[in-house]
């Protein structure tokens, strides 16, 4: 099989460096240019020592003729750089994934709302494919712009799916109530951040204006063939990384749990990145460092719900592994490749 060389513009940030773990040990992947800003002139290992003796290429200025020297590129930028960069490299013919929210929502109006600026790019709004692989897989094999999903929405929009398509639960009412570790705030410095504000405590933030509510809901209207609404309140966690998601879902008629297990073992069974289990509640260390998701779940037939239950580790499956997941599946290479 055929090599391919990767650029990462944002390698000194956690999902860049997320990336060029798990570049550097794809079989098929040379990594190529690694690009970043304030951290350009230094080598990776000044800016993560872990890559000491394992990885040695410099820290560069961006610039996109050396972008284009590679075969694919991963943008790992906060959310409104990557618009600015990605016509130029769609028209010199490169394939993009954008680990960032540029791309994800189809309406330059609802970017604009919930991400407080206007979109630059708007006609690539309409071209880019949403990286989710199990349910998008066909597009992603021919995709130029891949708008790899919110960690957030990874966690909620799985688990939801089937049972949405199923007519198992009903279309409005379902909340979503979210844990993160800080990492998914970015490795930019903040107070809010430090170890001191985040320690012994769980807060709640950006609640009801959240930019990966519209995400979770276009994705579950988009994929389900109706519209969904979601509540949605996100919380930090005084951990590094991982996602908790508990998903209250009113159930549209009676059913038993088996039934919910023959549905994701439907549209899972054959999926290597999913794992689910009644038995089971899902706990995040057990994904750690991973590209699984662990679902588990629950009735409440006093209350007419089911109650479901997912992590990930918000740096893979929420970010980095997915992106690479879905470069996989561009390329033609195995699916797992680099990831189990």
């Amino acid at each position: 099989m055929d090599s391919i060389s990767a650029a990462v513009i944002g390698a000194s940030g956690y999902s860049g460096a997320e990336l060029i773990s798990l570049l550097g040990r794809h079989r098929f992947v040379r990594l190529g240019n690694l690009f970043a800003h304030s951290s350009a002139g230094k080598q990776l290992d000044e800016v993560f020592p872990r890559f000491t003796s394992v990885v040695k290429l410099p820290l560069e200025s961006y610039s996109p003729e050396a972008a284009c020297s590679n075969d694919v590129i991963f943008i790992a930028l906060p959310s409104g750089e990557a618009m600015n960069i990605v016509p130029e490299l769609l028209k010199r013919g490169k394939r993009i994934i954008d680990l960032g929210g540029d791309f994800r929502l189809k309406d330059p109006a609802v970017y604009e709302q919930y991400y407080r600026r206007p979109h630059t790019a708007p006609d690539q709004l309409k071209t880019a494919v949403y990286g989710l692989p199990e349910w998008n897989r066909s597009a992603l094999k021919t995709a130029k712009l891949v708008a790899n999903p919110g960690c957030y929405p990874t966690g909620a929009t799985l688990p939801l799916l089937p049972l949405l398509k199923k007519g198992l639960i009903r279309k409005q009412g379902i909340v979503v109530s979210s844990l993160s570790g800080v990492s998914g705030a970015g490795r930019s410095a903040s107070t809010d951040l430090s170890f001191t504000e985040v320690n012994e405590s769980v807060r709640a933030y950006k609640v009801g204006v959240h930019q990966h509510l519209p995400e979770i809901q276009s994705v579950l209207s988009g994929f389900s063939g109706d519209r969904v609404t979601v509540t949605f309140v996100p919380h930090l966690l005084p951990i590094t990384r991982g996602i908790y998601t508990s998903l209250y879902a009113p159930m549209a008629s009676e059913f038993s749990l088996d039934t919910v297990t023959d549905i994701y073992a439907q549209y899972y069974g054959g999926e290597p990145f999913v794992r689910f289990s009644p038995d089971r509640i899902p706990e995040i260390k057990n994904v750690t460092g991973t590209n699984f998701i662990d679902i588990g779940y629950r009735l409440d037939r006093e209350n007419k719900c089911l109650i479901i239950l997912s992590v990930i580790d918000n740096l893979v499956k929420g970010a980095a592994g997915q992106a690479i997941q879905n470069m996989n599946t561009m390329f033609g290479f195995d699916e797992t490749e680099a990831l189990i």
